[in-house]
């Protein structure tokens, strides 16, 4: 038995695994994949290029983040995250985003970054292009918890924003869900610029306050009818 390879052969599945488990999450992320739809076993390990076994692994990763369910003797699919997700996302918002702004110092180029990223909300906004507006909400919220300098928080928010994705596709039938919340981004750097972290801080735990009651109001309006 040659231990040296085994935990090399080892180490090197837990990769790849991890490596399926951040595509799917990233796809999921960009709207690529939606809630509710299947997850193709066959198709995914023929485009990856990974077993069958490895590719499950992830499976089972995601679905610890709620991302993906698991039906017994129906298979995988993207998840379609409820209230009680929902008010789970936002703890997580609250505890992260908030101390980012108040204890990070940005530089001027990670202002900039954020200036760039509002610039191209705007553009969505003026275009009606909800898809673009959510795009860049996400963009902007990761921009946010980098201010931290902390890679693990980091991975953290992209799992935390891959679930976001999913509420965000039950906003459909509120499009302009987005729009109110670009004006506040650009206000939230504009203090950054100002060095008023605890203002910004502030304002950003009423931010999220408001987004959580929006999309609880919204689903929880809409829980009789489904």
């Amino acid at each position: 038995m040659n231990t040296a390879t085994d935990t090399t052969t080892a180490a090197e599945h837990a990769h790849t695994t991890a490596w399926i488990a951040s595509v799917l999450r990233a796809r999921i992320a960009a709207g690529q994949l939606t809630p509710g739809s299947k997850l193709s076993e066959q198709a995914l390990s023929e485009s990856l290029g990974v077993s069958r076994n490895t590719l499950r692994q992830a499976f089972a990763t995601l679905a610890g983040e709620s991302i993906v369910t698991r039906i017994p003797n129906r298979g995988v699919f993207v998840a379609a995250p409820g209230a009680e997700e929902v008010r789970e996302i936002y703890r997580v918002r609250r505890t992260i985003e908030p101390s980012a702004v108040l204890w990070g110092r940005p530089t001027p180029a990670q202002l900039d970054a954020m200036d760039a990223i509002i610039r191209k909300a705007k553009a969505a906004r003026d275009a009606g292009s909800v898809r673009d507006m959510a795009n860049a909400n996400q963009a902007f919220h990761e921009a946010v918890v980098s201010l931290t300098g902390s890679e693990l928080l980091r991975e953290l928010m992209d799992k935390v924003l891959a679930e976001m994705r999913l509420v965000f596709h039950a906003m459909s039938a509120a499009p302009d869900f987005h729009t109110h919340y670009v004006d506040r981004n650009a206000a939230l750097v504009e203090q950054l610029r100002a060095g008023e972290n605890e203002r910004a801080a502030a304002d950003l735990r009423a931010y999220l306050d408001a987004a959580e009651a929006e999309l609880l109001g919204h689903l929880e309006g809409e829980a009789p009818n489904r």
